[in-house]
């Protein structure tokens, strides 16, 4: 009985923790609907640098990627083509990798001719400025910087789901 009776409080204490660290790893996002864009510095494929304040100027679209992920991998045609009709009307585009090195992204990139503009981080250093877990990512923010709009793999936004979210945040586009 009172190993019975050990194995039950042990069994008791287990869950009781793991329910605690369900909790802790319940938070998922960072940067939420209605919250501004981070303060962020990321170097561009091209050598520029973008930050978060120069693209509270514009309407804007940010991605989180892996090139490795299928999610990211549906995604990143889509976002290509909003950036083929949006960018020259002043939308601005930063795609951004989570823990991907330059040579594996810019490999990617051409092998899908991708012509998006990029910055590949080998960490989770801004990543982590949004959110802690998922890819893909993409927040669509209003000039401003206020975001509007976040998408996951929860589903995976189609071509149509993306450009409604950004004609919604400005309907002159």
């Amino acid at each position: 009985m009172k190993t019975f009776v050990r194995v039950l409080c042990v069994v008791m204490l287990l869950s009781v923790s793991s329910c605690i660290n369900d909790e802790a790893d319940e938070v998922e996002e960072v940067v939420t609907s209605g919250a501004m864009l981070p303060d962020f510095a990321v170097t561009m494929h091209d050598g520029s640098t973008l930050t978060g304040e120069e693209l509270r100027h514009a309407v804007s679209i940010v991605m989180f990627f892996h090139t490795g992920c299928p999610d990211c991998r549906a995604a990143l045609p889509r976002v290509q083509q909003l950036y083929d009709t949006y960018a020259a009307q002043g939308v601005m585009f930063a795609l951004i990798s989570r823990e991907e090195e330059a040579a594996s992204v810019a490999a990617y990139w051409e092998e899908q001719g991708f012509t998006m503009p990029y910055s590949a981080q080998s960490d989770r250093k801004v990543y982590e400025l949004f959110a802690r877990k998922r890819v893909p990512r993409i927040y669509i923010s209003e000039c401003g910087g206020v975001v509007r709009h976040i998408f996951t793999d929860n589903p995976v936004p189609d071509y149509d789901t993306l450009v409604e979210a950004i004609e919604g945040v400005n309907p002159l586009l």
